[in-house]
């Protein structure tokens, strides 16, 4: 089987980006062959603030959503015009769901499973990119911990 949606972390950035106040740091990355540059949302302040209030998303952007421990996640809308997309992701890096996102839609999308990550991707991303539920998309022992602080 192809693994067309290997993540292989090419070069971990260390800058940071600020919105509305919450400043992200930034990661080089690559999704099915192609570079991706990620925000990081680690604190509990970046996970609240997200994408919320972006005018734009480029198309080899994203967020990537780091936790301590396995859960169910849960996504809202709020204040987010751009239509994304969400991959729930194990604590080994396989995608276990992909779910389309409404813009400012404010009912939640919940993972059916405990997850440890979760990415979001302009929508539709992760279709082109061929990525699918059952694919390991990244080795999280990859992820430097100086991004998390």
């Amino acid at each position: 089987m192809k693994v067309f949606s290997t993540i292989m972390i090419c070069v971990w950035g260390i800058l940071a980006v600020s919105c509305a106040g919450t400043s992200f740091k930034k990661a080089e990355v690559e999704i099915a062959g192609e570079t991706f540059t990620l925000e990081i949302a680690y604190t509990q302040e970046q996970q609240q603030q997200g994408l919320m209030n972006r005018k734009r998303l480029g198309a080899n952007e994203g967020m990537l959503f780091v936790y301590d421990y396995d859960k169910k996640m849960s996504f809202w809308m709020k204040n987010t015009s751009i239509p994304l997309s969400i991959a729930y992701i194990t604590s080994e890096g396989v995608v276990k769901e992909i779910h389309d996102l409404e813009p400012y839609r404010l009912s939640p999308v919940n993972s059916r499973h405990s997850v440890r990550y979760a990415l979001e991707l302009n929508q539709g991303r992760f279709s082109q990119l061929g990525i699918r539920p059952g694919m390991k998309i990244f080795d999280p022992g990859t992820i430097p911990l100086s991004l998390l602080k």
